[in-house]
């Protein structure tokens, strides 16, 4: 792997963001909003309850660190789509770039857009809502760890569906987080969930990550071999996720998918 065909494909999406307002924009726009309301609505259930629960770092916390995993996972699969949507995708394999390194700057490329959501965020949730990420102690690392690793999986899973399918399968990649979020227990605790649905959160590394958020909010003890296990299962989502990227790929070009790849390629 070379170093420097992961900066080509970095610096390819610096010119588009570098271009277009309409990319960039959404980087933080979308954020600045959810950081807005549910500040907002965090101040009013604290202002309603005489409880000593701390709304701010539980609940806006929350929805700053899944925004983040959300954030990382488009940050995939836009870069994916940007190849699709121009009609390159065949040419950047037409270059010498292996699968690897495609993956490999696809991430790379996923964590620099993310980072100017985040920054937005914590910038918004800090100075207006008096968010203090020193609450979260040490364990702010291995949280957003694990929310990185499960976000380029879902990204580069993603990224194989719509390249099996073709451009229209799109849609299905959208609405993921929103699907995953009721079972990762984002805003609730897992107990409230109903024993089916707990089998499968304790199969989605984020619901340890929000769990052990709750528990160090509140002062309780968090067993941290529960985090280092879903550090383990993210690096397992992620190599499964790379696996079936290669499989797919190795698919499209043995049956000459990847030849005819366009808008109208869907089966």
């Amino acid at each position: 792997m070379r170093l420097s065909r992961l900066a080509a494909i970095l610096l390819r999406q610096f010119y588009l963001y570098r271009g277009s307002a309409a990319r960039a924009v959404p980087l933080f726009a979308w954020v600045a909003i959810d950081m807005m309301l549910w500040g907002f609505m965090t101040k009013f259930l604290g202002s309603i309850t005489q409880s000593h629960y701390q709304f701010v770092p539980a609940l806006l916390g929350a929805v700053l660190f899944w925004d983040f995993m959300s954030r990382v996972m488009q940050g995939v699969t836009i870069s994916f789509f940007e190849d699709v949507w121009s009609r390159n995708f065949l040419n950047i394999f037409a270059s010498p770039i292996t699968v690897p390194e495609y993956i490999g700057g696809l991430m790379v490329s996923s964590v620099a857009t993310s980072l100017i959501g985040v920054v937005v965020m914590v910038i918004i949730a800090t100075v207006a809502f008096g968010l203090s990420f020193a609450v979260y102690g040490a364990m702010l690392i291995p949280f957003i760890f694990v929310l990185l690793l499960f976000g380029m999986a879902l990204g580069i899973g993603a990224v194989a569906l719509v390249l099996r399918l073709g451009p229209a399968a799109e849609w299905f990649v959208w609405p993921i987080p929103a699907l995953l979020s009721p079972f990762a227990a984002v805003y609730y605790p897992v107990a409230t969930l109903p024993v089916w649905m707990r089998w499968i959160s304790h199969l989605l590394p984020p619901s340890y990550v929000f769990e052990g958020m709750r528990a160090v909010v509140s002062g309780q003890h968090f067993d941290t071999s529960r985090l280092a296990a879903s550090v383990a299962l993210a690096l397992v989502y992620v190599l499964l996720a790379y696996w079936l990227f290669t499989w797919v790929f190795r698919y499209a070009v043995r049956t000459g998918l990847i030849a005819r790849y366009s808008a109208e390629s869907v089966t």
